[in-house]
């Protein structure tokens, strides 16, 4: 049986990493290509704010229908329609037709992967290894996805670079990476079917549906997605797309200074996962959401206000090098703390109200940038994040998952 389960993670990791690598190239050059191609603030904000309200959505049907339907195959669909969001970029539409696309293809701003595949992929992992390798299992997981973004990040300065190369006219260079970016969709479909059938549900656990799930899950999932909603609005402000988009409009950085600026804070958030984990085994997965994330938060507000650049970009670093601790706890802690035939849900409202709030605040981000202040998302978003992290630890910091009992 150890066989198929080394494959089975060895497949899933493999397609995590080529969604995230589309996914950390298109957070960096995504509101850089909008702005090239004439969209205000507000209307780029509007087109990360579809995408994610398509991630939401299709969330949704992962909670509800994707232990039904079969885990393989509903990975299957995600990313066959994860390609139309690169090719709306390609085909460059109207804005109504550019934000309705966005939206089916679920198109992601935020650099990192948090859609509907991974949130069934997090459902899907603690059950191919034991309650004790939980953690590490999803630590080592998450190393893979921002090792990926991080290499996407790396790879933005590609547009610029095929214009030179090739001599191509600037937005065809920018619409060569995005089929690029379709086909790796594409190919991540052909991956899934290979999984075997240890990644799908008993048949018992898939006649469960949402009324079925005890009031005790209930009341804790509903908990912890009302405090990731707050956290998710202020990343929203956040986005990899929007900062991107700030340190080029705000400090006039370049495709390829950006590209190796998000491919090193990928590196670190890649190398916090691990430190995670070590710290959770000592001071329990709570603690290390809270200690770690509320430090980050408070160096990025005071990237508001930087005298130059180069200060912005040292305290982008210094926040990116713990920012994702609480990431990776979170995903474990989530799992803890329900019954195994629950963790689809669990993790598919908790993402849900992630992707809404994102969205939400993505829109909201675009307008303060056009009609407040350009710098405003950073310091809204902060403090919200600020205030999630506090209402958590009050919140959670005593109901601790098995291994820490």
């Amino acid at each position: 049986m150890s066989v198929p389960l080394s494959r089975d993670l060895l497949l899933i990791n493999a397609a995590a990493f080529l969604r995230s690598f589309t996914f950390g190239l298109t957070g960096v050059v995504l509101g850089i290509y909008l702005f090239r191609i004439g969209l205000s603030s507000f209307s780029i904000g509007m087109v990360i704010a579809a995408g994610l309200v398509g991630s939401a959505l299709a969330t949704v049907g992962v909670t509800t229908r994707a232990d039904r339907l079969g885990r393989r195959r509903t990975l299957v669909v995600l990313s066959i329609l994860s390609a139309i969001g690169a090719i709306a970029l390609v085909v460059t539409p109207t804005v109504p037709i550019l934000l309705l696309m966005a939206f089916v293809g679920m198109l992601n701003g935020t650099g990192t992967d948090r859609s509907a595949a991974f949130s069934l992929e997090q459902a899907i992992i603690p059950g191919l290894v034991p309650d004790t390798s939980r953690t590490w299992t999803l630590s080592w997981y998450n190393v893979v996805l921002d090792t990926a973004g991080s290499l996407g990040a790396l790879a933005a300065a590609l547009p610029l670079l095929l214009q030179r190369w090739l001599i191509l006219p600037l937005l065809t260079s920018y619409h060569t990476v995005f089929v690029g970016c379709a086909i790796l969709s594409v190919v991540t479909a052909l991956l899934y079917p290979f999984a075997s059938a240890a990644v799908e549900v008993s048949k018992p656990a898939m006649q469960i549906s949402p009324h079925q799930i005890s009031p005790a899950t209930k009341k804790v999932v509903a908990k912890l997605a009302g405090l990731f909603s707050l956290d998710a609005f202020g990343g929203g402000f956040l986005t990899d797309a929007l900062v991107a988009y700030w340190f080029f409009r705000r400090f006039g950085v370049a495709e390829e200074s950006l590209g190796v600026l998000f491919f090193a804070v990928h590196l670190l958030n890649a190398a916090s996962h691990l430190g995670a984990a070590w710290l959770a085994r000592r001071i329990g997965l709570v603690n290390t959401m809270v200690f770690t994330h509320l430090p980050t938060i408070l160096i990025w507000v005071g990237a508001a206000f930087p005298p130059s650049g180069k200060w912005a970009v040292l305290l982008f670093r210094g926040r990116e090098g713990r920012v994702e601790m609480d990431v990776h706890t979170r995903q474990p802690y989530v799992a803890a703390v329900v019954v195994p035939h629950e963790r689809t849900f669990a993790s598919g409202v908790t993402n849900l109200a992630r992707n809404v709030f994102w969205a939400i605040g993505s829109s909201v981000a675009g307008f303060f940038m056009q009609n407040v202040a350009f710098s405003a998302p950073l310091v809204i978003g902060g403090g919200a994040k600020i205030s999630y992290d506090v209402l958590l630890y009050r919140a959670f910091r005593k109901l601790r998952p098995p291994e820490e009992r």
